[in-house]
């Protein structure tokens, strides 16, 4: 079970979202060593190359982090470009690290190009079970195993501002809190934000980088318009 299976949406709203990403495990008993963060800064030098929506750092942070200022305007305006090679140049310890992307055709081929590196490390895709299904078959990669979130108790499709629990979620340590995610509607709603402009700025508070400002935006966009 990882952080990012907690992310609430039909699998039909995952058509834009893909997280891979690898995890380091050392045992003494099983008479493993060494260090992970050589292969890894390859799994994300190579994510680099495949035009990722954002890179993730568990230790670090994302391609877009908080910012210093003490003006909330910090949080708009040019300041919210992704910055990748940031997170590629802070990389200084093995750990979780992520590429998220938009494009399906994008995910399958970093996929496809991770197995044939065979960087001697744990990757995992996380977004529905048919985008993950044909991630692996373009690989090549047989299922290994899957896992399950099993949701959230009373909270159904007719829930009352179930975008906010859409938003809130692609963070999966809740550093993206639903108040945050209901101000920012309300920003939309009122043409005070544009859908871009809130997902960014919801985007920085995510402390592993695995927010997908395409996603946000899209259903951002769907508040402004009004879809329920």
């Amino acid at each position: 079970m990882t952080n990012t299976l907690h992310r609430y949406g039909k699998a039909e709203t995952f058509v834009d979202d893909y997280i891979v990403f690898s995890l380091p495990a050392k045992s003494k008993m099983a008479g493993q060593t060494g260090d992970a963060l050589a292969a890894q800064k390859r799994f994300m030098t190579i994510a680099s190359q495949y035009h990722p929506v954002s890179l993730g750092d568990a230790l670090h942070g994302g391609a877009l982090r908080p910012t210093k200022s003490n003006s909330i305007f910090g949080h708009w305006g040019k300041r919210n470009k992704p910055n990748l090679r940031k997170v590629l140049a802070g990389m200084s310890k093995a750990g979780t690290m992520a590429a998220v992307f938009d494009k399906r055709e994008n995910a399958e081929a970093f996929v496809k190009r991770i197995k044939e590196e065979e960087l001697g490390i744990s990757v995992n895709i996380s977004s529905s079970i048919e985008n993950a299904k044909n991630a692996c078959k373009v690989a090549g990669i047989p299922r290994h195993s899957i896992a399950y979130s099993l949701g959230f108790e009373h909270v159904g499709d007719n829930t009352p501002g179930k975008q906010a629990i859409m938003l809130s979620t692609m963070c999966g340590h809740g550093m993206v809190s639903i108040n945050l995610a209901q101000k920012m509607m309300s920003f939309v709603r009122e043409n005070r934000r544009s859908p871009r402009e809130a997902a960014e700025a919801m985007s920085r508070f995510c402390s592993c980088g695995i927010f997908n400002t395409t996603r946000a935006k899209r259903i951002l966009e769907d508040v402004r318009i009004g879809v329920k």
